[in-house]
């Protein structure tokens, strides 16, 4: 059973019930403060950021704290929008504005399915929302929280946002069934995989990546599709990207080679997130598995040779 925590449950709530109620811009500006304080009143996290993302962008120390004051209120006003998907869904279409759109047609046109493959980088639930409300069968994927009420939650939000939430990354005769109707999989990738992935290049660093993109992909013969939705400048619109299908090296499916085709994920992760640093999660241990020695590099590759 997921442990209960009273007091993130209690103000969660008063925080939803105010920015359901405000503008979409009041609510932001609030969602950006909230960001700003939480980033004061963890210092040691704050240090912990800084540090991956000078190391990773390879900036200087004050630079990349300027990135990460930045995601602390990006990531807030990111708060601010999920929370108010039961008011913002309607609308998005005022919001959110697609480019590369003829990517995701030709990969459905496969008739396979498709797996769109993202990062925690601007606003990914507006995405996935934008593309339900405009016709597309979408299915969000995710894992579950510490408090099952959260969980539940963030179900709801996005049942809201009209696309389906399948809860756990593991439910994968839930992800079969919907590739093989010819759905949309929604997944981002850029979390730790510890023991069960494989070793990949992720900016900078070795991290662990979970694998089952490429699994699936050629197992069922469905396309992977890219996709980031990013924040214009620090507004309340985004602009949601939808590059051209992977495909694998050596005329080979994607997918075959599961190594390859991860490597060639992260490539693609790591180049948007250079682009808008400061909407990634620098909060998170992206590569702490492999720092901390949990899981090895290849047998007979070093760290250096992976670079």
């Amino acid at each position: 059973m997921a442990k209960k925590q009273p007091l993130i449950w209690f103000l969660l709530n008063i925080f939803r019930y105010f920015v359901c109620r405000l503008t979409h811009q009041r609510a932001l500006a609030l969602g950006a403060f909230l960001g700003g304080t939480v980033a004061r009143f963890t210092p040691k996290r704050v240090k912990a950021a800084t540090g991956r993302c000078s190391r990773e962008l390879a900036v200087s120390y004050e630079e990349a704290f300027s990135v990460v004051k930045a995601a602390y209120r990006h990531f807030g006003m990111a708060a601010a929008e999920f929370a108010r998907m039961p008011v913002a869904a309607s609308k998005i279409n005022d919001i959110v504005f697609p480019h590369g759109l003829e990517n995701l047609e030709s990969a459905l046109e496969r008739g396979r399915g498709v797996m769109l493959i993202t990062a925690h980088i601007g606003n990914w639930e507006y995405g996935a929302c934008w593309c339900a409300r405009n016709g597309y069968a979408v299915n969000a994927l995710g894992a579950d929280q510490r408090d099952d009420r959260l969980t539940d939650l963030i179900m709801e939000l996005r049942r809201s946002g009209g696309y389906r939430a399948l809860g756990k990354k593991n439910d994968m005769k839930a992800v079969y069934k919907a590739l093989q109707a010819k759905e949309i999989i929604a997944v981002p990738i850029d979390q730790d995989a510890k023991g069960a992935g494989v070793v990949s290049m992720f900016l900078s660093n070795p991290a662990s990546t979970p694998t089952g993109v490429a699994k699936l992909a050629y197992r069922l013969g469905c396309a992977v599709v890219p996709v980031f939705c990013i924040r214009r400048d620090e507004g309340g619109s985004f602009d949601f990207h939808f590059l051209p299908a992977l495909r694998g090296r050596n005329g080979e499916p994607f997918g075959k080679d599961v190594q390859a085709a991860m490597d060639d994920c992260n490539d693609i992760i790591s180049q948007w997130i250079r682009k808008y640093p400061n909407q990634w999660l620098w909060m998170y241990p992206r590569w702490e598995s492999v720092e901390r020695g949990e899981v090895k590099c290849a047998a007979g590759s070093t760290r250096e040779e992976i670079r």
